[in-house]
């Protein structure tokens, strides 16, 4: 089979699947694990037209100017080595996707998943780069935060964004926080789409 225009320059982004961020978590987002099953459906479009697929997680230090106790806003959360900072259980990532990490400045918050990098050194925009890849499906934790931060600074160097609106969750620590989140990202020129609408795009020629 021929690789769709899409497909060719496609690559999913999930962000900040951990615990912590879940249920339960030392930082809940509320209902922050019902979009996991959506998001396996992305992961399994995008396993199978052998699509790039990244996954970010939080890596703090135990102390860090991110955490309350230490100057930041944020309970303590994603320690490293903690069960906390563990990508959930019920994600069903597999080796295909490459695991980026970011926040381990201790004096910096590093939200955005373009701070992330793997076990080498290696950014994302660098893969990314190197693949090819124009476009990016972005789902994950939490829409007013780290997903906010990512799809701003995809947008500013220039990628072309799908906001997965039914596999994004945010804190809304104010009223409609996400939902002003989600303006903000398509007024700066994101696509909001949900999985049939991409499912859609990897079939068309």
């Amino acid at each position: 089979m021929v690789p769709t225009q899409f497909q060719k320059s496609a690559a999913l982004l999930i962000v900040d699947i951990q615990i912590d961020f879940c249920p339960g978590g030392a930082l809940p987002v509320l209902e922050g694990d019902q979009i996991i099953p959506t998001l396996n459906m992305y992961l399994e479009l995008f396993y199978s037209n052998e699509c790039p697929t990244f996954a970010t997680r939080d890596w703090h230090p135990a102390q860090t100017s991110h955490f309350k106790d230490y100057g930041g806003v944020w309970p303590k959360h994603c320690i490293q080595n903690t069960p906390g900072a563990r990508l959930h259980p019920d994600l069903k990532l597999d080796t295909k996707t490459v695991f980026l990490s970011k926040g381990m400045d201790p004096q910096k918050d590093s939200s955005s998943a373009f701070q992330a990098m793997d076990r080498k050194g290696k950014y994302l925009l660098h893969y990314l780069s190197e693949m090819g890849i124009k476009k990016i499906c972005v789902g994950g934790l939490a829409t007013d935060y780290c997903v906010k931060a990512s799809v701003l600074e995809a947008l500013k160097d220039g990628f072309e964004i799908f906001l997965l609106v039914d596999a994004i969750k945010g804190f809304d620590l104010n009223p409609d926080d996400s939902q002003k989140a989600i303006e903000v990202m398509r007024a700066a020129g994101a696509k909001t789409v949900t999985f049939w609408d991409v499912k859609t795009l990897m079939e068309e020629n």
